[in-house]
């Protein structure tokens, strides 16, 4: 395929940046989104030119680094992660615009590469669970039905891309921090701290200038794990408890 990429190109976050066009060609439909972005930088290397900076790590949809926009769309037309999102989703000459994330708690670093530090001091505003240690109890000892399970499972599944906080027109992160505070909240070794861990979590979240939650969606739409909407009303009903017990 001869295709035309629009790639956002800024140095740094006091950078004003834009969009910088980029003609390609021979590119194979069954490479990945982030396998034409390397041959795009090999092409740039060997020109002695800047290559495009973006995140990636794992490339198989795991660790999350590799998000950017793609013709408007957080991850692009499939609801995979950009590193599993394959060129036969593209037709031949079709121009692709491809933008870092837009969200005031993600600052630019380089090029497509943003700041996702925010989520990890959400993460450590949680704090710790309260467990007894020793032995290794009994698989049963601490029966958790199944249905508590499987959705502490299905939250966990969040793997912190930041997909959610790009898509959402006002920045929140209101699906990554539901999906946390839900899959914590599941299981009994989460009960301790349940009430102090989503108050600290949630303060965290509106400190790093996230923006609030008016459920319109696009966040569980663009999820690549398919985080349903709901792990915000558990999220919220879990912070109206808390608010109660301390009054």
């Amino acid at each position: 395929m001869k295709l035309t990429l629009k790639i956002w190109r800024q140095n740094g976050p006091d950078d004003k940046g834009g969009a910088v066009t980029y003609p390609i060609d021979g590119v194979s439909e069954d490479m990945s989104f982030l396998e034409m972005l390397d041959v795009l930088n090999e092409e740039l290397i060997a020109k002695g030119e800047e290559p495009v900076a973006f995140d990636s790590d794992c490339r198989e949809g795991i660790c999350g680094m590799c998000g950017v926009m793609i013709n408007g769309e957080a991850h692009g037309p499939e609801r995979v992660a950009t590193c599993q999102l394959h060129m036969r989703s593209f037709r031949d000459g079709d121009e692709i615009v491809i933008e870092p994330w837009r969200a005031d708690a993600f600052p630019v670093i380089k090029d497509l590469c943003v700041d996702r530090g925010s989520f990890d001091r959400i993460i450590q505003a949680g704090g710790y669970i309260s467990a007894n240690t020793g032995s290794a109890p009994d698989a049963h000892a601490t029966p958790v039905p199944k249905n508590d399970a499987d959705r502490a499972f299905m939250a966990a599944e969040c793997i912190g891309c930041g997909a959610c906080v790009a898509a959402c027109p006002n920045g929140s992160a209101s699906l990554f921090l539901g999906a946390k505070i839900t899959h914590l909240g599941e299981f009994p070794q989460g009960q301790p701290e349940r009430d102090a861990r989503v108050m600290s979590m949630t303060a965290q979240h509106d400190h790093e200038g996230f923006g609030g939650c008016t459920n319109l969606g696009e966040c569980s739409r663009a999820c690549p794990k398919g985080i349903p909407l709901n792990v915000i009303s558990q999220m919220n009903g879990d912070l109206l408890r808390s608010l109660r017990h301390q009054s």
